[in-house]
């Protein structure tokens, strides 16, 4: 195993996994260069709603990484309980089906995930904001260990933190391409030309990791689609919980507005010549009108910003996660739940590239398994 005095990591992403490994290499005594391609968080990680949960039906290796996750977000909203870009005020959520509903609700409680299923009369108390009337006559279910967090606030934290312990951030560095030599990655060259060669590479670029692993040869596959994240002008509303509905999904922001998004948007969004993606103000307007119908007292809500892009999901629906045995020098950081394995993933990466041995809890996750 190299000596930290011998190693050079980098980090290519600013996102939350990227972000949070490099500190956590930092200090751990590595020498780390995070590199991104524009500035911290302006992709994924600055338009995700940021729930943090093990909601739903998943496999018990999954549900466990998940809860680790959280539980790392509460040691930090109990260091630091005056943060506004963390809470734990607790999620709503119901379904299509009555049916649907009891199925998540037994998995989760079966997993002793905390999960009430309760009555729409039985709302107000725990979910305050919330209109009763919008909730099906079949009930809702109410989890109260859950919560959300603010990513880019999040993000400055941290990038501040490993820029004071002495980690290289570059920003705006174009789009990067692996370096290689003889099987083994070496590094990475910016899009200005500029290389920075490492011991070890952790790929944390979201949607376009698969695409950079194809250039060594890596098969990961890939179901990434584009989103939409609206965030609304400041609004009074007394919502404090995640809501999750199969319309809307919301929750309050530092500055006293909504993020709102929804699955439903993903096929109304059309790609631009460039590249990039765009969505209709009438889009925008259907998905704040179905989540004011959620709220109590139907406020109007306002369009702020209208966040587009794509948002990274592997094929299966789980995390890649790990060293790539068959690309030496290489780490791969590549999940929709970023936000909630935002912490416990940078943990568990970090003692990989530090030790030299893989960790228990990524194993399952390792991309080895689409081999």
């Amino acid at each position: 195993m190299s000596s930290p005095s011998s190693r050079r990591v980098v980090v290519v992403g600013g996102g939350i996994l990227g972000v949070s490994t490099a500190t956590r290499l930092v200090r751990a005594g590595e020498a780390v260069v995070l590199v991104t391609a524009r500035e911290l968080t302006s992709g994924a990680s600055g338009r995700s709603l940021s729930w943090l949960n093990s909601a739903g039906v998943r496999r018990e290796a999954y549900h466990r990484l998940r809860l680790a996750g959280i539980d790392r977000y509460r040691t930090l909203a109990a260091a630091q309980p005056d943060r506004n870009w963390l809470r734990f005020d607790g999620g709503l959520r119901w379904a299509n089906t009555p049916a649907e509903l009891r199925t998540v609700h037994e998995h989760e409680v079966g997993h002793g995930y905390d999960s009430e299923l309760i009555r729409p009369d039985q709302v107000p108390p725990r979910a305050p904001g919330v209109d009763p009337s919008a909730v099906p006559p079949g009930g809702a279910i109410w989890n109260p260990g859950e919560g959300w967090v603010d990513l880019p606030s999040l993000s400055r934290v941290l990038a501040a933190e490993f820029v004071q312990r002495g980690g290289r951030l570059v920003t705006d560095a174009g789009r990067c391409t692996l370096l290689t030599d003889s099987g083994a990655v070496t590094g990475v060259r910016t899009g200005s030309g500029e290389d920075f060669r490492a011991s070890v590479t952790l790929l944390a670029t979201g949607a376009a990791v698969p695409a950079m692993g194809a250039e060594v040869g890596l098969d990961i596959p890939d179901a990434t689609v584009p989103a939409l994240l609206v965030t609304t002008v400041p609004v009074r509303v007394g919502l404090k919980a995640v809501l999750n509905t199969p319309r809307a999904s919301l929750r309050p922001t530092p500055a006293g507005a909504l993020a709102v998004d929804s699955d439903w948007t993903a096929p109304h969004i059309s790609q631009t010549d460039d590249g990039g993606y765009q969505v209709t103000r009438d889009l925008a307007e259907e998905l704040l009108a179905e989540a004011s119908r959620l709220l109590a007292g139907h406020p109007r809500l306002a369009a702020d910003r209208c966040a587009i892009g794509s948002k990274p999901i592997p094929a299966d629906g789980e995390p890649v996660l790990g060293g790539v045995e068959q690309v030496p020098g290489l780490s791969l950081a590549f999940t929709h739940s970023g936000a909630t394995l935002g912490l416990i993933v940078a943990e568990l990466l970090t003692y990989e590239i530090t030790s030299g041995r893989p960790h228990p809890m990524l194993a399952d996750f390792n991309v080895r398994r689409f081999r």
